[in-house]
């Protein structure tokens, strides 16, 4: 196996700082959760950070936070708007699997509860169905693996992104 990373992308609350710190244990990878990247070079929390920054400049900062991640046997967990940015997703990929995490948008906002506390970048008048629609494309785009995570264990979850990864990496 060579040495590439595996990038978790999905909406928010899909689980993927959860699945990605029990992968990364499993298959002895570093763990590196990109929002956390984001707030560290910021100084600031996510929804503080789109409060005062607004959703458009948000997605520069997490484009270039992304940009700047170079990981080696990594399971990165990325913000569930990185797929915005084009550049990061393409260096995401050049050096990693990228691994969608699917989730119904009815079970999404069961898990989110309140949206500006998670830092989720809806735009004026943009609801969570919405945003789940719009982002679908892309995930779907970026995504060498589409992971169905409706009514399944984090351990399901894990073993089936290890089984095939470990294959193909």
């Amino acid at each position: 196996m060579n040495q590439k990373n595996i990038v978790l992308i999905g909406m928010p609350g899909a689980g993927k700082s959860t699945v990605g710190v029990v992968l990364a244990k499993k298959l002895g990878y570093a763990f590196l959760d990109s929002d956390l990247v984001i707030q560290s070079r910021e100084g600031k929390l996510l929804h503080e950070i789109i409060e005062a920054q607004g959703v458009e400049k948000f997605w520069e900062i997490e484009e270039e936070a992304n940009l700047a991640i170079e990981g080696n046997r990594t399971v990165i967990a990325t913000g569930g708007s990185v797929i915005y940015g084009p550049r990061a997703m393409d260096h995401l990929g050049e050096n990693g699997v990228i691994v969608y995490l699917k989730l119904s948008c009815a079970e999404i906002a069961h898990r989110l509860g309140d949206l500006n506390e998670r830092g989720v970048t809806l735009r004026e008048g943009q609801n969570l169905q919405m945003l789940y629609e719009e982002r679908i494309p892309f995930y779907e785009k970026y995504a060498n693996l589409v992971i169905e995570c409706e009514n399944r264990s984090i351990r399901e979850i894990v073993e089936e992104i290890a089984r095939i990864c470990v294959r193909t990496t």
